[in-house]
């Protein structure tokens, strides 16, 4: 039992070949479960026997079989393998050969972002084999797989690309709501004179923004490129939900590069009414060492043990003093205030 154990948790939740999950996908038919043992037979057959059905197969790549599991059993394009240990994680749609390589990100946000919070996928899809590949959970994936066991229809692995690539949508297009959301908020806050140190949240919101925008927004170009010279087996249907898919995407860039914008506006408005404030502040400190410095200088010169100190035997030299400094410290603060006034 304990040794059970021990290989179930170095299996990382999926087989000892590394596979999470597999489908076999039948013409007009729900896709059903394929354990490994199935999947290789349905690999084994000859390319007529496969013509009305495909695969998909879900890898973990933190089980150390899996990648050798690919490399024995299927011949996948040197691109994919690469894009598995390249350091760049953009999303992007790439034509190699007769296979299309995707990199898709996946995001846990709650709006304090880490790198960490990104997980990956990457992708090989042919006309009837799509592998799919991951070192942490997904939630794209987990809607994947909870549409196919719901029995929903797909008639390619182009379906499959298409529907992960909606999800990825419909995650910035909840990501676009929220922080407009929370702009919102910080704009009525403004607006109501309620301002409580907002700045460094819009910061936060904007460097969440950019990084978003960098790593789950596929990259244009290479969809562009894809769309215009398209594998001969993607259907003429797929071809049609990628482009619209492209298009959604160029909407939300839109609507994110809109929200820096709006953002940065916030920001220098509310550099504005910190900069009032403070020179408001400034003012007030102004005037009251103006309006003290008549009586400092004046008490200052009196308070020297010196002789020929004016009106010291005089009956009434205090009043004369104290007309004359609230004389001088009424013209301070008529002079101050009048300044003031004209700026």
């Amino acid at each position: 039992m304990r040794n059970e154990m021990v290989l179930d948790n170095l299996s990382y939740g999926s087989d000892q070949s590394g596979l999470v999950c597999g489908y076999l996908f039948e013409r007009g038919q729900a896709g059903r479960a394929l354990p490994t043992h199935e999947a290789l037979e349905w690999l084994h057959q000859p390319h007529h026997a496969k013509e009305n059905s495909f695969i998909w197969l879900h890898f973990n790549l933190s089980n150390v079989a899996a990648e050798k599991w690919l490399h024995e059993h299927l011949q996948l394009p040197q691109e994919f393998y690469e894009t598995l240990h390249e350091g760049s994680r953009s999303s992007r749609i790439e034509h190699a050969g007769h296979n299309l390589i995707a990199v898709i990100n996946d995001v846990l946000h709650d709006f304090s972002f880490e790198a960490s919070d990104i997980a990956t996928l990457w992708l090989s899809v042919t006309s009837n084999v799509m592998i799919s590949a991951r070192r942490k959970p997904l939630q794209a994936i987990d809607r994947l797989r909870n549409a196919v066991n719901r029995g929903e229809s797909f008639h390619s692995p182009g379906a499959l690309l298409i529907h992960l690539l909606h999800d990825q949508g419909d995650v910035l297009v909840g990501i676009v709501r929220e922080v407009v959301r929370k702009i919102d908020e910080i704009e009525d806050t403004l607006l109501a004179d309620r301002l409580n140190h907002k700045r460094a949240n819009l910061g936060a919101i904007r460097r969440v923004l950019v990084r978003l925008q960098r790593l789950l927004a596929p990259e244009p170009a290479a969809l562009f490129r894809l769309l215009q010279k398209p594998p001969v087996w993607l259907e003429e249907h797929d071809v049609q939900e990628l482009r619209q898919s492209t298009e959604e995407f160029a909407v939300v860039l839109s609507d994110m590069a809109a929200l820096q914008e709006r953002i940065k506006l916030l920001q220098e408005e509310i550099a504005a009414s910190v900069n009032e404030q403070n020179n408001r502040s400034l003012f007030v400190l102004t005037v009251v060492t103006v309006l003290a410095l008549p009586i400092n200088m004046i008490a200052g010169l009196l308070g020297m043990n010196v002789g020929g100190i004016p009106l010291s035997q005089h009956e009434h030299g205090f009043w004369i003093i104290v007309a004359i400094v609230v004389t001088f410290t009424f013209m301070a603060g008529w002079l101050a205030f009048r300044n003031r006034d004209r700026d």
